[in-house]
């Protein structure tokens, strides 16, 4: 595969799985997930199954998406020559460093607080109701506090990539 081709490659995965990742921050807030409807027959266990490999499979999808974002954009700058200068928000590559930077931080968000908390509110991890419910008030804000950091990084990406914004 020659690099124009790669580059190319490495562009539709990163809107991908922006669109992914920040569509299911979005949808989040204002709509919960649908699952499978289970009828009232189904046994608990039937239901609890359904419920698990659901969650499980938007979780993971949700989660890898965040870091194919973040390697592709990697990727992309360094490609371009300005991964030093973003991530050291340096002259015109500032705006989308900045960007960059309150991405990675919302990837560490969802990874180290986010998800740990919200396999015990999914029951995907064993925890006290109480332990549940600390962990429901904590997902809930980490989820908020990267929804609106999206609105932020994507202004900043789409600026620092087709111009229009700048520091100095």
């Amino acid at each position: 595969m020659e690099l124009g081709s790669i580059d190319l490659a490495a562009r539709l995965l990163h809107v991908a799985g922006v669109i992914i990742w920040i569509g299911h921050n979005w949808v989040n807030v204002v709509n919960n997930p649908a699952f499978r409807r289970v009828l009232p027959a189904d046994p608990p266990e039937a239901v609890r199954a359904v419920f698990i490999g659901a969650s499980k499979r938007e979780h993971g999808i949700f989660r890898h998406a965040s870091l194919v974002v973040l390697a592709t954009g990697l990727y992309m700058l360094w490609r371009r020559g300005d991964l030093v200068d973003a991530l050291t928000l340096s002259g015109p590559s500032a705006v989308i460093g900045l960007g960059a930077w309150i991405g990675f931080a919302m990837v560490l968000n969802l990874w180290f607080v986010l998800w740990p908390h919200q396999k015990k509110v999914l029951g995907f991890i064993p925890a006290p109701t109480e332990e549940r419910l600390r962990c429901a008030r904590i997902t809930f804000l980490s989820s908020r506090t990267n929804t609106v950091l999206s609105s932020v990084t994507l202004l900043l990406m789409l600026a620092g990539a087709h111009g229009g914004l700048s520091f100095g």
